[in-house]
């Protein structure tokens, strides 16, 4: 593993563990001025710029704060010179929702750039996939 690689996978465990404690300081962290999210949620059009970022997580925390889980399962980082992208799947949720279906999983990618002589967040991608359609 790159130093590069290593560089990221701690910037993205710190995101997520920032996230999971509700420190919104820590979760905007590492990320660029002109960030563009894309999240499970509406707007649909996605979040655009660190202060929209921003603005986002606080109802997440509340939601989070009474027992939801974040935990990353997977990460895998991927870098090319200056620009780097990474995706992971989370556990992302309460007991009852995991009681109710084991296997879900918050799929993130994250496309990142060096700014500065360091990596910072410029997107990122929330989903979870479409439960079939029972029928």
């Amino acid at each position: 593993m790159s130093q590069d690689e290593k560089q990221i996978r701690i910037l993205i465990e710190r995101w997520a563990a920032a996230v999971h404690a509700g420190d919104i300081e820590a979760t905007v962290a590492d990320h660029a001025e002109d960030i563009v999210m894309f999240d499970v949620p509406p707007p649909h059009e996605g979040v655009r710029g660190i202060d929209a970022y921003r603005a986002v997580w606080p109802e997440f925390f509340e939601w989070q704060s009474r027992g939801a889980n974040f935990e990353i399962v997977s990460l895998d980082v991927e870098v090319g010179g200056d620009i780097a992208f990474a995706y992971a799947l989370l556990l992302c949720g309460t007991a009852e929702d995991f009681a109710a279906d084991p296997a879900a999983r918050l799929r993130l990618s994250f496309g990142l750039r060096r700014e500065h002589g360091r990596w910072v967040i410029a997107h990122e991608h929330h989903s979870f996939p479409i439960p079939p359609v029972q029928g």
